[in-house]
């Protein structure tokens, strides 16, 4: 296979020209891959033609037998014709091309690519940008040439080079419609139509633990599970499980597991997992790579899109995070690193991504809430995620404690849980549990007793108080609880509002 950088091809051992490619000069920046891979996608797939025609303008390919093979694709297209090889021969036949192009072998060859349809828009991005900057080389090459001539005018020079380039601008703008206007909807279909409403990926709409079309992120301290809790919630997307932590995953059809960080460590603790019954699933559903990527995602922001599509994975683990980024604290890589998760994402990837805490809280109390300034590295990568889940406690303490720092909807937990490090599972305490809680209480709870009982003891703040608040609230939407109004009073009078489990709620579990 021909190589995808910046260098002349080389010359193939046909009489025919089809390999011919722009006149000589400086070195000529193209992708003959990427073309006979948008050529061979728009051969495979008709539809694809509409997708990449707005990205790649004109005059886009680099050697002319691709510029004439796409041209018949487009009148065929236009013309509602098959766009198949075979079709395809017929018509550079009719035109007196076939020859040229490298006949009908080379057509065959270039439909037989195997490419998924699925990236033909990054083909073709890669393809404008190579014209593009042909044509700026192009341009400089003549500015120069005008210059050096007897006589020359800087101010005509100028003024000859600032049209060109005015034009180049509106050139650009006018073929690059689809890489400008493909991600813009209108407000309504913003609104109404991008998943907003969507189901979540991991917990329920009310507790929302993983968003669809926002990651995730699992932070903490090495050896307090955060890989044992990732690993569950995969095999439960792979549909091995149905529920983690007692609320429900959304299936997913191809996990892209990035397993940059100790991958035999990674393999072992799956394995904790795994039976020969599962062959199958992890055959067709997951695939691992392992060690470094070819990139650092802040590098090539387009690396993580890239390999999700390579892969055909609508889902990619992140572990960890260190490993993906030259650096952790750089505010400028950080932003680079967004845009690489915002550009998967907007491709309909779900990313989940394991990530450290800084090194001072690693030995904070067990139970004591941390905060988003105490993720390791620039601000920016926590502020990017759309939900983060901090586990705080001793390394390979079964009983740690998870806490929702970022949340999508309704904040989760905070969740005492119990890691069974021989079986690879995660079970809830179920006395932190406020639904538990108040079916216990035979004289009911008030925001602030909820609020002490799930803190562990000892006064709570405002904050904790509004928490729990907002617990029993939505245990009284679901049915579960009903509320007894409280009283106003004076300073130290009055009497606040007591919530009781409701009878369906008592029968349900007696």
């Amino acid at each position: 296979m021909p190589s995808m950088t910046d260098a002349q091809p080389n010359t193939p051992s046909r009489s025919v020209d089809f390999h011919a490619s722009a006149p000589d000069g400086p070195s000529q920046p193209f992708n003959v891959e990427a073309e006979r891979a948008v050529l061979g996608a728009c051969m495979h797939d008709c539809d694809v033609i509409a997708v990449v025609r707005p990205i790649l303008g004109d005059d886009a390919f680099y050697r002319p037998a691709h510029e004439t093979v796409w041209r018949a694709l487009l009148s065929l297209h236009r013309e509602g014709r098959p766009t198949d090889p075979i079709v395809v021969t017929e018509l550079l036949q009719e035109q007196g091309d076939l020859q040229r192009v490298g006949g009908p072998s080379y057509l065959h060859e270039l439909a037989g690519a195997l490419y998924c349809t699925g990236n033909a828009e990054h083909h073709a991005e890669i393809i404008r940008k190579k014209a593009d900057l042909r044509r700026l080389l192009a341009s400089a090459v003549q500015t120069v040439q005008r210059a050096q001539e007897p006589g020359a005018d800087p101010d005509e020079i100028r003024s000859e080079i600032e049209a060109e380039v005015r034009a180049e601008r509106e050139r650009a703008l006018a073929s690059g419609q689809g890489r400008l206007s493909r991600f813009a909807v209108d407000g309504w279909t913003f609104v109404k139509e991008t998943g907003a409403s969507a189901e979540p990926l991991w917990g329920t709409r009310d507790k929302t633990v993983w968003a669809p079309g926002e990651s995730l992120m699992i932070v903490g301290a090495p050896g307090v599970g955060k890989t044992t809790l990732a690993h569950q919630v995969i095999f439960a997307r792979l549909g091995l499980q149905e529920t983690v932590l007692e609320m429900p995953v959304a299936p997913s059809r191809r996990v892209l597991y990035l397993a940059m960080d100790r991958p035999k460590q990674i393999a072992k603790a799956m394995a904790r997992r795994v039976f020969d019954t599962d062959e199958k699933i992890l055959r067709d559903g997951l695939v691992v790579w392992q060690g470094p990527l070819p990139a650092s995602l802040d590098k090539e922001p387009d690396l993580l899109a890239d390999l999700a599509a390579a892969h055909r994975a609508d889902t990619i683990v992140i572990d960890s995070l260190k490993d993906a980024v030259s650096t952790m604290v750089d505010d400028g890589l950080a932003v680079s690193f967004h845009n690489a998760r915002n550009r998967a994402l907007r491709n309909g990837v779900d990313i989940l991504e394991l990530h450290h805490q800084r090194k001072a809280t690693a030995d904070a109390p067990r139970g004591q809430r941390p905060s988003l300034d105490q993720v390791y590295g620039s601000t920016w990568y926590v502020s990017g995620a759309g939900s983060v889940l901090f586990v705080t406690g001793k390394a390979g303490d079964p009983a740690v404690t998870l806490h929702h720092l970022k949340t999508p909807t309704g904040e989760i937990g905070p969740l005492d849980v119990t890691h069974d490090h021989v079986r690879g599972t995660t079970t809830v305490d179920p006395t932190k549990d406020p639904a538990v809680l108040l079916r216990n209480a035979v004289n009911g709870l008030t925001a602030r007793e909820l609020a002490a009982a799930l803190i562990g003891g000892g006064d709570p703040d405002r904050a904790d108080v509004e928490k729990a608040r907002r617990h029993l609230a939505r245990l009284v939407d679901s049915g579960l609880a009903t509320k007894a109004d409280g009283i106003a009073g004076g300073a130290g009078g009055g009497q606040q509002s007591r919530y009781y489990a409701s009878a369906r709620h008592l029968t349900a579990v007696g």
